[in-house]
């Protein structure tokens, strides 16, 4: 009885090496698990770091962007004050355009009409607009009232004269155009004459 029991019981060759055979898969099957959960861990940092660089490419992407668009506004601001500087120059010129007319001075005059075309042309290139609005409607946004006429010929409003043209840089005004609107005359006005 005792070698039955031990023939058909746990120490039988046969269940000693189903147990041997367990034994060696379970390391193998932790060893997979550990080695999966690895893996895993590693995918994750991975997709980590891929989302940092990303996050930091689009940061220095955006610190780029506004480095050149505040070293564009410098060089806007820069080529400003130098366009407001030469508007007196431009200004004196068409002064001394405007003051000597007599044949004697026709061979100077030449010569300073193409001077102040050439700072003109300077002028626009660097982006500047000048102002000449004779004729159109006033805009107190681009134009100075610095007189007022009485009159039916023209529509309320009309620019009849400019004493000093303006000049717009990139939209903005740089010195509104200095000018003499026409006003219609009112009832007080009539009965006053």
């Amino acid at each position: 009885m005792g070698n039955d029991s031990k023939k058909g019981g746990e120490n039988s060759p046969d269940s000693s090496a189903a147990a041997d055979s367990s034994a060696e898969t379970n390391p193998i099957e932790a060893e997979y698990a550990s080695a999966d959960a690895e893996v895993g861990k590693l995918a994750k940092d991975l997709e980590d770091l891929r989302q940092t660089l990303l996050r930091r490419q689009a940061d220095f992407d955006n610190y780029r962007k506004r480095v050149e668009k505040e070293r564009s506004e410098d060089s806007r601001r820069s080529t400003a004050r130098v366009i407001e500087a030469l508007i007196p120059v431009v200004d004196s010129f068409d002064q001394a355009l405007a003051s000597h007319r007599e044949p004697e001075y026709a061979n100077y005059r030449k010569g300073f009409e193409l001077i102040h075309k050439q700072l003109i042309d300077n002028i626009a290139k660097l982006g500047a607009e000048r102002i000449d609005p004779v004729g159109m409607t006033f805009d107190p946004h681009l134009h100075q009232a610095m007189d007022r006429t009485e009159t039916t010929e023209k529509d309320e409003g009309t620019i009849l004269q400019v004493f000093q043209p303006g000049y717009l840089f990139h939209g903005r005004v740089l010195r509104p155009a200095m000018v003499r609107v026409a006003v219609h005359p009112t009832a007080a006005s009539k009965t006053a004459n």
